[in-house]
């Protein structure tokens, strides 16, 4: 009898991934250990100028002539919660059959994936095509790996994407994005002569979540819940901002901030110390849905400098102007956004104030527009904007041969059939589209919720079925 492959060398994979330092521009270390991965195993490997790694398998014997496959992942992920992403390591660990982080985000996305991959690179009773594995960098934050790819990286045609979070689905399409960097100069200022009291609000506890899949479930954005108390306050009194630093990742909306200000002594500081309590219970109205999200206002030591209004003025109007979540809905795909945009964070420098938009279309010319009338809304009022990162939208022929292979292969393996969908998040195979003509992409995975926040997990048992007709795929391609 035939021993089937251990699911328990995934998880022991994706143990070691999670002590290796991974965050998006920091890729070296886990793209080493990919090449010592090859090499421990005598494989063929490539690792390009932007560090992204392709490891190739021969065919199982007798198998010589079937075509290649390609197994796709990335292997950056978002750091949430972490002190230092270059030396803190994640620790996971299982709860109600879920897999979970203890005050970071778990990394699940991609890492689960990519431990698969490399799983099956390493079992020699797995029976498979001849293989890439190709992993990725910086895909979260600009797929610059992706982007950047040469034309002979790949030989491949058919691609397994195990990068997809819905468990019961097939990705076969995915909005395009925009990554923009804008800064607003800004020279910073003595703090205005006479008595004044120095406070420190905080927004914290919220839900955050991923820009694109958790657009429009209503969560509270740190960006907005910030401009609408220094609204208030603005309109009341003469005040001035120190400092800003909102949002953990530009691909994830924005769950808590920091704002340092000084307002004149006397009946401002009681309007400020007031707006605690307005603010919570508008929160509370406002977001039933992010239940913990709550603002804390507490006095704090005093600040060397201060942002000029003037400045001020022109990021509260920029990010009046901005659109912050959904857009526009689908007309074809119901319940779906179309095109979307978020502020993921705002950070005060040195000679700038640092903002970053995230915009999602499943229209190309839609998310093109949008961007640029961002873009013009920051240039207007004397910023530079920069595009990071645009990734084009992405579908595929639902009813070609080889997505109805792996519907199959759910179907005979877990007894159902996945949905094929287009998902509001950005996937690199635009790219992959454009460098290779010809490739076509089945994106699937494990049941990952709240990616991109330390509330993310997975659901155990959905990574042993994904590994089961992963496994069963493999030898239909043959």
């Amino acid at each position: 009898m035939t021993k089937r492959p251990s699911i328990e060398r995934v998880f022991s994979i994706f143990r070691d991934l999670n002590h290796i330092p991974r965050p998006s521009h920091h890729e070296e270390q886990v793209a080493d250990y990919l090449c010592q991965f090859a090499k421990r195993l005598h494989l063929e490997y490539e690792r390009d100028k932007e560090n992204c790694v392709v490891i190739r398998k021969a065919a199982t014997p007798g198998h010589e002539g079937a075509e290649p496959i390609v197994l796709l992942n990335h292997m950056d992920m978002v750091c949430v919660g972490m002190g230092n992403p270059l030396t803190d390591p994640i620790e996971a660990y299982e709860e109600n059959g879920w897999m979970k982080a203890r005050g970071t985000s778990l990394g699940a996305d991609n890492g689960i994936g990519l431990s698969m991959a490399l799983a099956v690179l390493e079992d020699d009773s797995i029976v498979h095509p001849a293989i890439e594995v190709i992993t990725t960098t910086n895909e979260e934050d600009g797929m610059s790996g992706a982007s950047q790819l040469s034309n002979d990286f790949l030989k491949g045609r058919k691609v397994i994407n195990l990068d997809s979070e819905d468990y019961d689905t097939i990705t076969t399409g995915a909005a395009g994005a925009c990554l923009q960097f804008h800064r607003i100069p800004m020279k910073p200022q003595a703090v205005p002569n006479g008595k004044h009291r120095w406070y420190c609000i905080r927004f914290e506890g919220g839900l955050g979540g991923h820009s694109g899949v958790d657009i429009n479930k209503g969560r509270c954005s740190a960006v907005v819940a910030m401009w609408a108390i220094l609204a208030a306050i603005y309109n009341e009194y003469d005040f001035h901002v120190a400092s800003i630093n909102l949002g953990e990742a530009n691909a994830s909306i924005a769950s808590s901030a920091r704002i340092v200000v000084c307002v004149p002594s006397g009946e401002a500081c009681e309007f400020v110390k007031s707006q605690q309590d307005m603010m919570n219970e508008w929160l509370h109205e406002e977001y039933p849905q992010d239940p913990a999200m709550t603002c804390s206002i507490d006095k704090c030591e005093p600040q060397d400098s201060v942002i000029p209004i003037e400045t001020f003025e022109v990021l509260m109007g920029c990010l009046e102007q901005v659109p912050q979540g959904v857009v526009k809905m689908s007309e074809v795909m119901p319940g779906t956004v179309e095109t979307s945009n978020n502020v993921g964070r705002i950070v005060t420098e040195r000679d700038h104030i640092f903002v970053s938009t995230h915009t999602r279309s499943f229209s190309d010319s839609d998310m093109a527009q949008l961007s640029r009338e961002i873009a013009q809304t920051f240039r207007e009022n004397g910023a530079e904007s920069e595009v990071v990162m645009l990734a084009p939208a992405w579908a595929e022929n639902q009813q070609s041969p080889f997505l109805q292979m792996v519907s199959d292969t759910f179907q005979d393996v877990l007894g159902w059939r996945p949905r094929m969908v287009a998902m509001h998040f950005v996937l690199e195979a635009g790219f992959f589209v454009q460098h290779y003509p010809g490739i076509q992409i089945a994106s699937i995975g494990p049941r990952i919720v709240e990616p991109h926040s330390t509330s993310e997990r997975v659901e155990i048992k959905t990574i042993d079925d994904i590994w089961q007709v992963l496994l069963e795929l493999l030898k239909r391609l043959l």
